[in-house]
């Protein structure tokens, strides 16, 4: 993809791209924030709950990281996108999942890959933030670095619980467990 000169702009177009950019990715971030905190309501007791609470608080450290940056860059909050972010995230709670009044196990894997995305996306935004801050002295190029590590190790911690709840939701054992419970049958090696 290429920008042309005529889209370079002046400060006043480049100002409303920030604007725009940073609070399409604080809408994004409230959502995060909201899923994450759920899950450690859901799950904070499960064998990866402590990996989950320290995710949920780096996650909403870092909505308001992004909420202080976007105040020293003159960027003023769009709330009506934070509030549809908001209510998009408990709207997305209602989804068809097989069961008509509790979570199937398959919600835990399906929001970890929607917080991975997350991830992504805020280390994009880091990103783009570190290759402008030669040019923008508000932005500080050793945090933005800082942020860009610490979202790569949540990517890390979302990948590992990614891949252990694959495993327990979808392995061959796991499937025949859950397909003999929900009949009610038993398999003669549960007898040994």
């Amino acid at each position: 993809m290429s920008v042309t000169a005529r889209g370079a702009g002046d400060g006043q177009t480049r100002q409303r791209r920030l604007d725009i950019f940073l609070n399409d990715h604080l809408a994004g971030a409230t959502a995060g924030a909201e899923l994450a905190r759920r899950m450690v309501q859901e799950h904070g007791g499960s064998a990866y709950g402590n990996d989950l609470k320290n995710l949920a608080a780096e996650i909403s450290q870092d909505r308001r990281t992004l909420l202080r940056l976007m105040a020293d860059l003159g960027v003023p909050v769009k709330h009506y996108k934070v509030y549809g972010a908001w209510l998009g995230e408990k709207i997305g709670r209602v989804k068809p999942n097989g069961r008509l009044l509790r979570r199937s196990g398959l919600t835990a894997l399906v929001e970890l890959e929607a917080l991975r995305l997350g991830a992504q996306g805020k280390a994009l935004l880091w990103r783009a933030l570190l290759l402008t801050a030669a040019q923008d002295s508000r932005l500080v190029s050793d945090r933005l670095e800082q942020l860009l590590q610490r979202v790569g190790r949540q990517i890390e911690t979302l990948d590992s619980l990614h891949d252990s709840a694959a495993t327990a939701l979808l392995s061959p054992k796991s499937l025949e467990a859950t397909s003999e419970s929900a009949s009610g049958r038993t398999h003669p090696r549960d007898h040994a």
